[in-house]
């Protein structure tokens, strides 16, 4: 059992070892912190957290460094976030501000996120499986070309190119426009898949050209809409992983690994279990089922017009854990607002 006083070293030792990227003596926590008591009393303390596991001596000196277990309990018992800096509110207003589709808003927010905490920022889509085709749009572009744009109530917005191989007067394209929406406009996205399916498993041989262009393009919209379903990440920052290579004890390849496949983040990112403000970190040796035992991750809650998901970091253990997860929940606070006034404009 760690008392009040130890935990309070221990705080010392992580901020200063945040700041200093040095070991931690307690000759360093008496002249820097306000403890009142001498440095043979911090001495105790600390031997006593590294009884715990929760300091350790990465070598000879008198100096020692939090281990995994060590942030863990300072997370734990942080009394309050970091406040964000005005600058730092404004930088986030700055890059989410305007115009845009939630594609454009969440490559925004990981930039804006990377960018404050010096971190890999990490953004999870909202799952779409249960959004509602709200608008199916055909623009004929020439030489058998059409743009297919689809968009979601929850504002997700698609646009791909189908080749139809002919060219069609308005009449045609309008009819074209009419089926398309009549079969999935109101339809949640997976009834819209089944839906497409069964329509081209029902498509005979010698259709007319503007049946087999129909056919073409819904091709191209259940591909979107099968995509709408799968989770998947946005991310920025992952130079500086490179920059924060000598915070890692080994390779960072696991890292790169992982932003690289994403698979393994967004398993990581779904069993994180959030405290009762949204937020959420996996810590160190937390994270070695994954193979990201060297790594931190922390996330906080996002609102997606009733769909939740999430938005974080990935860095070093050795992080500034009270700022970032300041940025991270700020961000995700905006990016909730930012959303829900987008679909309100709607």
């Amino acid at each position: 059992m760690v008392s009040e006083r130890g935990l309070q070293v221990l705080r010392a030792i992580v901020q200063d070892y945040v700041d200093t990227r040095e070991p931690v003596g307690s000759k360093a926590i008496v002249e820097r912190h306000a403890f009142g008591v001498s440095a043979a009393t911090i001495r105790n303390d600390m031997a006593l957290l590294e009884d715990e596991d929760l300091i350790a001596a990465p070598h000879t000196s008198s100096g020692r460094v939090p281990t995994d277990k060590g942030y863990r309990v300072f997370v734990d018992h942080l009394a309050e976030l970091r406040p964000l800096s005005p600058a730092q509110r404004h930088a986030i207003a700055s890059f989410l501000d305007g115009p845009g589709d939630l594609d454009d808003a969440l490559a925004r927010t990981v930039r804006a996120l990377s960018q404050l905490t010096g971190q890999v920022a990490i953004v999870q889509y909202p799952s779409f499986a249960r959004a509602t085709v709200s608008h199916v749009e055909l623009v004929q572009l020439g030489d058998g070309r059409m743009l297919v744009i689809v968009v979601t109530d929850t504002g997700r917005v698609s646009q791909r190119l189908a080749f139809v191989q002919s060219e069609f007067d308005e009449s045609d394209l309008a009819q074209m426009r009419a089926e398309i929406g009549t079969m999935l406009v109101g339809r949640a996205v997976r009834d819209g898949v089944q839906r497409i399916d069964d329509h081209l498993g029902s498509a005979t041989a010698g259709a007319s050209a503007r049946d087999a262009a129909t056919s073409a393009i819904l091709r191209v919209v259940g591909e979107e809409l099968e995509e709408f379903r799968q989770d998947r990440l946005v991310m920025a920052g992952s130079a500086n992983l490179a920059r924060r290579e000598a915070d890692f004890r080994g390779s960072i390849y696991p890292l790169l690994e992982a932003i690289e496949e994403q698979v393994t983040l967004l398993r990581l990112m779904g069993e994180m279990v959030a405290d009762e403000h949204g937020l959420a970190a996996s810590i160190g040796r937390e994270n070695e089922p994954f193979g990201l035992g060297e790594a931190s991750v922390l996330t906080s809650d996002y609102d997606a017009t009733g769909e939740r998901a999430r938005v974080g970091v990935l860095g070093p253990t050795r992080m500034d854990y009270p700022s970032n997860l300041a940025a991270v929940r700020a961000v995700a606070r905006y990016l909730t607002r930012l959303l829900d006034e987008d679909d309100g404009a709607r």
